[in-house]
């Protein structure tokens, strides 16, 4: 049961804990945490990476606009592969390119123009095939989840992007509860009693942002520490290549053939919650020894080491989704 003083990353991370403890299909390998702990390059912890190629960085409000929307189109890594992207290519960066592009080009989309964004323009701006099933569907969910972002930033802050941050007041936790607002935003899931409100998309926002303001401005929040790992089907990936998840072999042999888990299985459902708590325990053992880390940084560190041909090459889990 959660108490009123407890936040919405308080009780995921409870969550987490306690599926990590009756897990069926996963399991966190904890004795191997301390060697995995220390052998993390201590460096890159230290210094998070954002790829300029593919992210407008430097504008102030437009990178402010262009992180939001971003954010609102962060998902279809379980319809990638249907769109002929090869392992080795990155679909998210076919999309944050495609976007910064447009923003470059035509300056940033404005409040009104994402309210008004249909599927035909989606296609147009993220060059996705008319003539694939997958490609019409992914701009259909883009272009609802944009006019949601849209919708929200007209209706609560006057279409102004950098509202939001404004009425975060500094706190991390704050303006992913004020994303959780968006339905597209709002990645929340039951396992057997519990909710777990993972929140990927609201936390990566709030990341993303931290990391391109350098945390000063309207990247700048004081609790960053609160946010925990953004739990999609890559981290995961990394941390089971690695050796501190482990999957049950029938999970294993579906997840090798290709076979796509369904939304909120089980199966779907521990594999994030289990990365999610081994994050927490690797954070929590790096901090023991004395590094200065959080779940963002370490999550940023696992996100570029899944960018590795190793682990690029080997099939991770497939779930259609608007949350990763």
């Amino acid at each position: 049961m959660s108490t009123p003083e407890e936040s919405i990353l308080d009780r995921l991370r409870r969550s987490c804990r306690e599926i990590a403890g009756t897990a069926s299909f996963v399991r966190i390998d904890e004795e191997r945490i301390p060697a995995y702990a220390a052998s993390l390059p201590a460096e890159q912890l230290r210094h998070l990476q954002m790829d300029p190629a593919c992210h407008l960085l430097g504008r102030g409000e437009a990178t402010a606009a262009f992180f939001l929307t971003l954010g609102a189109v962060n998902f279809g890594s379980g319809t990638f592969a249907e769109l002929g992207i090869p392992p080795l290519q990155s679909g998210y960066r076919r999309i944050a390119s495609a976007l910064k592009d447009a923003f470059e080009e035509g300056g940033a989309l404005s409040a009104a123009d994402l309210s008004a964004v249909d599927a035909s323009s989606c296609l147009e701006l993220f060059g996705l095939d008319p003539d694939q099933p997958a490609a019409l569907e992914l701009a259909a969910r883009y272009s609802r989840s944009l006019n949601q972002l849209g919708d929200w930033l007209l209706g609560r802050f006057g279409g102004t992007f950098s509202a939001p941050m404004a009425a975060a007041r500094g706190s991390a936790p704050h303006l992913v509860t004020l994303l959780a607002e968006i339905p597209s935003f709002r990645d929340a899931t039951r396992y057997r009693n519990l909710e777990i409100p993972f929140l990927k998309r609201a936390q990566l926002a709030v990341t993303d942002l931290y990391i391109a303001f350098g945390g000063r401005g309207l990247g700048r929040f004081v609790d960053i520490d609160r946010l925990t790992i953004c739990a999609d089907n890559l981290v995961p990936h990394v941390l089971r290549l690695d050796g501190i998840l482990e999957y049950r072999e029938d999970l294993s042999r579906r997840i090798e053939a290709g076979d796509p888990l369904p939304e909120g299985s089980a199966e779907e459902v521990e594999i994030r919650a289990c990365a999610v708590h081994a994050a927490e325990l690797i954070v929590a053992e790096l901090r023991r020894r004395d590094q200065a880390v959080n779940a963002l940084r370490l999550d940023n560190l696992l996100w570029h080491r899944g960018q590795q041909p190793r682990y690029r090459l080997r099939p991770r889990h497939r779930t259609r989704t608007i949350f990763y």
